[in-house]
């Protein structure tokens, strides 16, 4: 048996430790990628601590997405190996579908990093959302990495107004520097509900929905009977996150009294090819666009320390 180094989940509830696992061997449909780089989000951190419901059974390598290169030298992107073998070891098993060619000039490190937080608004732009060039966009949580990521990729997809809130008047001057419009306070009560009103009389197309919970419930209130007077007019709320709270109160009203569509973005509502394409995209737009994403890069043989640590940045795994 042919072992190679890897971070191995052996239980739960203990963080993954640096040990040796049975190197994959690539099916048909599959690629062998020698990995370079693998980032630690939010969804590795769940699957690794057993409280998503994509868990595996211990042990296994964690890891849904990176870096790395196939046999030929290409450098790609890669998106969910196959398990038990995931993007924290030194080579993993992935289908030939869920890669993506890196340019050039795109480090491994920022790849890894900015794929999913990325992928998150391009996915509920382009794929659910059908976005058009023009149309106004208002990012319900933009202060965090893939809110930032959203006013950029809003505005390089042809955004002629982009709307940002949150909850800090301190990141007022970094949401217009990236691009917004506006900056709305969350923790405003009612002014932040007037503001909201007066943004849906202007126009708002798409929501990109990062909080839910109470944020998200003034939005929709505020979208209340809009959208009769333009035909034309969708009003489309995607959510994508529940940073805010996991459950709100839709009043039939809202729905009756609008055009408007709520609609899901994540692994369980956009089609996998179409999940590639999103990264693909940007990937291709990080130097036109001017995409960017504090990163702290770990070496994988301090995994087990570095696993509960908070580093300023996405810490992004180098192999």
């Amino acid at each position: 048996m042919s072992v190679m180094k890897a971070a191995i989940v052996s239980e739960f509830c203990r963080p993954p430790a640096l040990g040796e696992f049975e190197i994959p061997e690539a099916r048909e449909d599959e690629v062998i990628v020698s990995v370079e780089a693998a980032a630690l989000s939010q969804l590795v951190r769940l699957q690794a601590s057993g409280k998503h419901y994509s868990s595996g059974q211990p042990p296994f390598v964690p890891g849904a997405d990176g870096v790395g290169r196939l046999q030929n030298g290409q450098r790609v992107y890669f998106a969910f190996p196959r398990a038990p073998v995931g993007a924290m070891a030194e080579q993993v098993a992935v289908k030939r579908t869920h890669i993506v060619e890196l340019p050039h000039k795109l480090d491994g490190v920022t790849a890894a990093a900015i794929a999913n937080p990325g992928m998150s608004s391009w996915a509920a732009l382009v794929s659910q959302c059908r976005f058009r060039a023009d149309e106004t966009v208002l990012i319900n949580g933009a202060t965090g990495a893939s809110g930032k990521l959203a006013i950029s990729i809003a505005r390089h997809l042809g955004a002629a107004r982009v709307i940002a809130t949150g909850r800090n008047p301190d990141h007022r001057e970094a949401m217009l520097a990236l691009g917004a419009d506006d900056y709305l306070l969350t923790t405003d009560g009612a002014r932040f509900e007037q503001q909201l009103k007066g943004e849906f009389e202007r126009g708002v197309d798409v929501v990109l929905d990062y909080l839910w919970g109470a944020p998200a419930e003034a939005i929709l209130q505020a979208a209340t009977g809009k959208g009769p007077g333009n035909p034309e007019r969708r009003i489309r709320f995607v959510n994508i996150g529940a940073l805010g709270g996991l459950n709100i109160t839709l009043p039939a009203a809202v729905v009756r009294s609008s055009r408007l569509e709520i609609i899901g973005s994540g692994l369980g509502s956009v089609h996998m090819a179409d999940l590639i394409q999103a990264i693909a995209g940007v990937m291709q737009a990080v130097d036109n666009a001017g995409l960017s994403i504090d990163t702290h890069a770990v070496n994988i043989d301090h995994v087990e320390e570095a696993w509960s640590t908070s580093f300023p940045g996405r810490t992004v795994f180098t192999i």
